[in-house]
């Protein structure tokens, strides 16, 4: 199966073009960019599709992380996932950044039991945590830092993600935001075909409408 796979749930702009079949990378492309997701995917997505020498026709399922993460990113990765599916008529599938970051450091630490954990600001964490086999222990919250120190000082494995730095003594990783987005394209490859991927967002945005201001008819 051919897969593409889609990140703009951070500050990366990522694709790549992964055959489930012999376990290989195709094509991929990274870019941090912060913002401007919506503009840049395209252009990442074809030098992806470049690189592995495939046309867009021979996608056979789409893949794309759903957070949590950046609300706008998010948002503009599934939808375009959703749109690439509907054009090609293929599934699209979601995988969870922490699920990713869980995987990515499996794979440097096998046999291990891990805890991804991301900064979501406001003195808040982002967690949940993983079995050695990749399988999850608890759903993924929201938590304040003091109840995720506590599950953090309890659990016997690896902690990883953005938020290792507040939770541990462990010194963070250069990037502890960045994961291959092979991993990514991986774990929708053996996702089971289903409900259409929709953005996993573990509390309302920073941004709210305003009230209270409207300006009376005269």
């Amino acid at each position: 199966m051919i897969v593409l796979a889609l990140d703009t749930a951070g500050v990366d702009c990522a694709a790549a073009v992964y055959d489930s079949g012999s376990d290989s990378v195709m094509g991929e492309v990274t870019e941090t960019i912060g913002r401007g997701h919506a503009e840049y995917l395209m252009h990442v997505v074809d030098e992806a599709l470049a690189k592995a020498g495939v046309a867009l026709s021979a996608i056979e399922r789409v893949v794309v992380t759903v957070g949590p993460g950046s609300f706008t990113g998010i948002r503009i990765g599934v939808a375009a996932a959703r749109g690439f599916a509907l054009s090609l008529n293929i599934y699209a599938v979601g995988v969870t950044t922490l699920e990713v970051m869980a995987a990515t450091a499996r794979a440097q630490n096998p046999g291990k039991s891990v805890l991804a954990a991301i900064d979501a600001k406001r003195e808040e964490i982002y967690l949940q945590t993983f079995d050695a086999d990749g399988s999850p222990l608890d759903e993924a919250r929201a938590v304040t830092i003091d109840e995720a120190r506590t599950i953090a000082a309890a659990f016997d494995g690896i902690v990883t993600g953005t938020a290792v730095a507040r939770l541990s003594d462990a010194p963070p990783a250069e990037r502890p935001d960045a994961f291959p987005i092979a991993i990514v394209a991986r774990l929708g490859a053996g996702k089971p075909a289903g409900e259409k991927p929709k953005p996993l967002y573990l509390r309302g945005p920073d941004a709210r409408p305003q009230a209270g201001y409207a300006v009376a008819r005269q």
